[in-house]
């Protein structure tokens, strides 16, 4: 019987696999051919070009399910990179690859963690799970969501989940994230008419009539969050007018801008208070919205104690709830499970050249992993 692979073996097989969005480069395959030896039924669910695995051990009552994602950014410019992405290359104690950090780490660990929690608890309670997708750095429509909805449809109940996602801020281990804000993102179109700049009187320049409501709402506080969310932030990611030329008035303007909203707006609310600041300042507007998430909050419980119990055992860090960053699948799996949270390295060099992992970390998050399946189904 071949040993199975350490978390630092197993991660420098999944870094070596190019797995960008939505190419899972072979990653869930070899994901499935370590879990089924240890009793996991596997089930490829795939969608169009996306690959998603279902792994489960039991079906006794509670279900813990570790869920993360194969599929990783572009790497950007090869040159800046100091060793190749896709070679998995140590340096000083750390592990260097794209998707190292987010997240091929935590699913090494997971599995690692299953593999030793299995080893040490034959008899233990519950079922355990495993759910993979490669679309969550993409669209994220045939990944994790996909999935939640066949198995919503099949009646199956998660009572804990563990989103693998590059949490920690400072120190390894300070930060679980229990809830994510709102994404709302709004395509806005200016309407001007295009004219000569010499002859003012006969255009209508969508700059200038913008200028006045843009002031306001990048000014505007929105709100000043709660107890369990930051504020509320608004800010423009786009902005394009003019054809180019410098004796032309645009005709139009096109901009892009992104909520990321606490509980204390809904979409609702947002997208009726920008509305009215572009109405009071007279301009002549199409804007098209597009909610990318709901906010989603994990009060604490028993998921968030067995988890912060085995940060504090593991590495002595005290960890604290937060719902800062970006969105992540999480905001699927929150609808069909009351208790999920996010955990996973540190999250300082994700996305960015030279993305890498410490390897006394990974042996951490493991260990971490395992405790959390010990002090819940044990």
């Amino acid at each position: 019987m071949s040993t199975f692979p350490s978390p630092q073996v197993l991660l420098t097989d999944l870094l070596q696999r190019p797995s960008v969005t939505p190419n899972d480069a072979g990653c869930q395959q070899r994901i499935a051919e370590l879990l089924q030896p240890l009793g996991f039924v596997i089930e490829h669910l795939p969608r169009g070009s996306v690959s998603n695995l279902w792994a489960q051990k039991g079906e006794a009552a509670p279900l813990f399910v570790f869920a993360g994602h194969t599929d990783v950014v572009p790497t950007g410019p090869l040159e800046q990179w100091d060793s190749p992405p896709f070679e998995a290359t140590i340096r000083q104690g750390k592990l260097y690859g794209r998707g190292a950090a987010d997240m091929k780490a935590s699913i090494a660990a997971f599995i690692c963690a299953c593999h030793e929690f299995l080893g040490d608890f034959p008899e233990h309670q519950g079922a355990i799970a495993l759910l993979i997708t490669s679309d969550e750095e993409g669209p994220a429509t045939d990944g994790t969501a996909y999935v939640c909805e066949q198995l919503q449809e099949r009646g199956l109940t998660l009572d804990y989940c563990i989103v693998g996602e590059p949490s920690s801020n400072q120190v390894f281990g300070d930060t679980i994230k229990n809830g994510r804000r709102g994404s709302l993102s709004g395509h806005l179109r200016v309407l001007g008419k295009q004219g000569h700049v010499a002859y003012p009187q006969l255009a209508s320049n969508p700059i200038h009539l913008l200028s006045p409501a843009l002031q306001q709402l990048c000014d505007r506080m929105w709100d000043a969050g709660n107890v369990d969310f930051p504020p509320t932030s608004m800010q423009i990611s786009n902005i394009h007018a003019g054809t180019g030329a410098g004796n032309v008035i645009p005709g139009y303007l096109d901009l892009e801008l992104n909520f990321r909203f606490s509980t204390e707006h809904t979409p609702a609310t947002l997208q009726a208070e920008v509305e009215g600041i572009l109405h009071q300042h007279k301009v002549p507007f199409e804007l098209r919205w597009t909610l990318g998430a709901e906010p989603f909050l994990t009060p604490e419980g028993a998921l968030s104690e067995a988890l912060k119990a085995a940060i504090q055992a593991e590495t002595g860090v005290q960890a604290e709830l937060s719902t800062t960053g970006g969105t992540s699948d999480g905001r699927f799996i929150a609808k069909i499970c009351p208790q999920l949270i996010e955990f996973g390295p540190l999250n300082a060099s994700i996305h960015q050249i030279n993305e890498h992992v410490d390897l006394a970390d990974l042996e951490k998050l493991k260990n971490i992993y395992r405790r959390t399946l010990e002090n819940l189904l044990c």
